[in-house]
């Protein structure tokens, strides 16, 4: 974007040093001519005939004077424009950044030298927002890929199933419909994964008064099902934890949650527990805190930082699967941890040293 005609600020800054020094001048000669010059007498032999008298001194003092002026002007605009460059030169490279950052290169840092002024301050939290929102943009672009991907592996297989259909007319058409069921329901889920990802993310959301026990119950009661399927204990235990959110997004967090830990279990006699309580701290006051346990086969550390990561299944969890179910998208931690942010809260994964994975979301009270 090209800047509108006028000064530059530098220029102003070079007339100001040169106006300031040349208004310093002229109090210097005021000063002179008012506890000096005036004193001296005004006679045509001076005093005493031999010190010169008032109009000599000021036909003497004026050219000298205005000599003077003339330099301090020439001086302060010269050293001005100097001085000016010198204390704006960080400020241009800090623009230079900018600009390059506007053209789409997010790699670009200034690494001001110097002592700690304004303007490091600056040139360092400019530095700072460059790499968060390079890091923010990769990951954007890495979701985008990842969601191109597994929205186009469904379509795929939709038209794979047509194309066998069309070339083989006795092909049963109830297993057709039944394959093209499943692999529907999956985008569909996929589909809506995302558009809560992207409204957790955005936090756009009314916020109300949400009991997480009354959530984790309902969401208990929701997966008992699955869970007495898979041979999974699910037991609901501690107190009332208030705090200030959705209800919608709290109760598909806890749904992830819960889901999750029943889903990466043991084949069977696993168990899950989910319990809630609300925790006060002298330095952080009242905390609402939900804690999802489950067993399982050990969880590798080095894993544990990829897992709330979107479209990561954790290839190395035992998912204990039934016969013809999907292996799922990966975006239910990564769901878990955009509602907890939203929220203002903190999300904990660790893995428990007999197996399996110990979940912690604390969130403020209202």
């Amino acid at each position: 974007m090209r800047r509108r005609p006028g000064l530059s600020v530098r220029l102003k800054l070079t007339l100001s040093y040169a106006g300031f020094l040349a208004v310093a001048g002229a109090l210097l000669l005021a000063v002179v001519w008012v506890f000096i010059l005036r004193y001296v007498p005004d006679k045509d032999q001076g005093l005493l005939g031999i010190s010169p008298n008032r109009y000599l001194l000021v036909h003497t003092f004026a050219p000298a004077a205005a000599v003077a002026m003339a330099f301090l002007l020439v001086f302060g605009l010269v050293g001005g424009w100097l001085l000016a460059g010198r204390m704006l030169a960080p400020l241009t490279r800090i623009t230079d950044a900018a600009r390059l950052a506007g053209q789409g290169s997010l790699s670009h840092r200034i690494h001001l030298e110097g002592r700690r002024d304004e303007f490091r301050e600056l040139a360092d939290a400019f530095d700072t927002m460059l790499e968060e929102l390079e890091s923010h943009v990769a990951e954007q672009r890495r979701f985008a890929a990842n969601a191109s991907h597994e929205l186009r592996t469904p379509l795929a297989i939709t038209q794979a199933l047509l194309d066998v259909a069309r070339k083989d007319p006795t092909h049963d058409p109830g297993e057709l419909v039944a394959r093209l069921q499943a692999v529907n329901a999956r985008a569909i889920g996929l589909t809506e994964a995302l558009l809560l990802l992207s409204r957790s993310d955005r936090g756009t959301f009314t916020r109300e008064s949400v009991d997480l026990s009354l959530v984790a119950e309902e969401a208990a009661e929701t997966l008992l099902p699955l869970a007495e399927r898979r041979g999974i204990t699910l037991d609901v235990t501690g107190g009332p934890a208030p705090t200030s959110g959705s209800a919608e997004l709290l109760l598909r967090m806890v749904t992830n949650l819960v889901q999750n830990a029943v889903v990466h279990n043991l084949p069977a006699g696993g168990t899950v527990t989910v319990h809630t309580e609300t925790v006060h701290t002298e330095s952080r006051g009242g905390t609402s805190v939900l804690r999802v346990e489950n067993t399982g086969r050990p969880v590798p550390p080095e894993l544990l930082p990829t897992l709330t990561e979107p479209f990561q299944r954790g290839a190395e969890r035992v998912r204990a699967g039934e016969p013809g179910e999907h292996p799922g998208v990966g975006l239910g931690l990564a769901i878990v941890h955009s509602v907890v942010r939203a929220h203002d809260g903190t999300l904990e994964l660790a893995a428990r040293p007999g197996g399996g994975l110990l979940v912690t979301v604390r969130l403020p009270t209202p």
